[in-house]
């Protein structure tokens, strides 16, 4: 009798993100995104101009796996983090 995996991969295959625990890069998000919208400023938008860009990283490499509704979902999510980081401008 097999046990079940407790750790799935954050991204299926060998790469280095198959190897992260999802519950860490949740919380490296999380941090990011509170860290960015609290600062404020340049370094806000500089803090939320990174997790736009990881966002886009890990869309790009999951495009293919994604339904059409995941897509949309997720590029209105990084619509919402780079508009963020606009504003944090301001």
């Amino acid at each position: 009798m097999q046990t079940p995996q407790l750790r799935s991969p954050l991204v299926a295959g060998d790469g280095p993100l198959a190897k992260v625990p999802a519950p860490a890069a949740f919380l490296v998000v999380l941090a990011l995104f509170v860290l960015g919208v609290l600062v404020g400023g340049a370094g806000g938008a500089l803090l939320l101009g990174f997790l736009a860009m990881g966002l886009v990283v890990l869309l790009a490499g999951t495009w293919h796996l994604l339904s059409r509704s995941d897509r949309v979902l997720r590029v209105g999510l990084l619509a919402i983090v780079i508009g963020l980081a606009i504003v944090q401008l301001w």
